[in-house]
């Protein structure tokens, strides 16, 4: 994906998300919601959700990033950089 809507951006991210936690209803995640807590990511799961969106956008995320990208919000502002917008 070269360049992406915030709504498609959010639509990987809650996809990336499903698989990750497939018991939580991840539409209904408020965008300011700390993910780890909200859904009880560890570190793995939160490896596995970095991972998962690399393969969904073909984008590469570096470690340092990982910090920006907590809440719903975090991931769709750090991933629109990466993927650029319509």
């Amino acid at each position: 994906m070269t360049k992406a809507t915030d709504e498609e951006i959010r639509q990987a991210v809650e996809q990336a998300l499903h698989r990750i936690a497939p018991e939580v209803d991840v539409r209904t995640l408020p965008g300011s919601a700390d993910l780890r807590e909200e859904i009880d990511l560890d570190s793995m799961d939160m490896l596995n959700f970095f991972v998962a969106l690399h393969e969904r956008l073909k984008v590469d995320i570096a470690q340092s990033e990982y910090g920006r990208m907590t809440t719903l919000d975090g991931c769709v502002a750090a991933l629109r950089e990466k993927v650029g917008q319509t």
